[in-house]
């Protein structure tokens, strides 16, 4: 089975998830069953299948991020020498040549990519062109709207 990268961040938050979904929803549906079970007839009881409903999806995600867990290959980049290369896990300051405008992406596993607080995932065009690159380069990406040149300002190990 193939790894998958990961930040530590990233195994953070899936195992902080997995705890609250096993400690403080799967107990709380086993109670709403058990609760709309005393109502009477199953068939009809719209409480018992909703309950229902949200356990299967709820036992669905535990099951999804175990398996996750199970497949990461957690890359914690503080642990990494700084040398100025964009890897997995960096943030990247970016100068887009044409418009002189600074943008800041962390580049990281595909189940944490939220482009709204700037993490974009390695497998992303934008990721693909900076990884391997270095300080002062100028890297070309490709993008729905168009090739678009940025020069890579600084990587940090964040």
């Amino acid at each position: 089975m193939n790894k998958f990268p990961m930040t530590k961040a990233g195994e953070t938050a899936l195992r902080e998830e997995l705890e609250r979904l096993k400690k403080v929803e799967r107990p709380r549906i086993v109670e709403a069953i058990a609760e709309a079970r005393e109502h009477g007839d199953l068939k009809e009881n719209a409480e018992y299948h909703a309950a229902r409903e949200q356990q299967s999806f709820t036992e669905g995600r535990i099951m999804e991020i175990e398996g996750k867990l199970g497949n990461a290959q957690v890359i914690d980049i503080t642990t990494i020498p700084k040398s100025g290369k964009v890897i997995f896990g960096t943030t990247v300051d970016l100068i887009n040549l044409e418009t002189d405008e600074t943008v800041s992406y962390r580049i990281v596993g595909e189940d944490e990519a939220d482009i709204k607080h700037h993490m974009i995932s390695v497998g992303s065009p934008i990721a693909r062109a900076l990884i391997g690159k270095e300080e002062g380069e100028v890297v070309i990406v490709k993008a729905p709207g168009g090739d678009i040149e940025y020069e890579i300002d600084q990587v940090h190990h964040i």
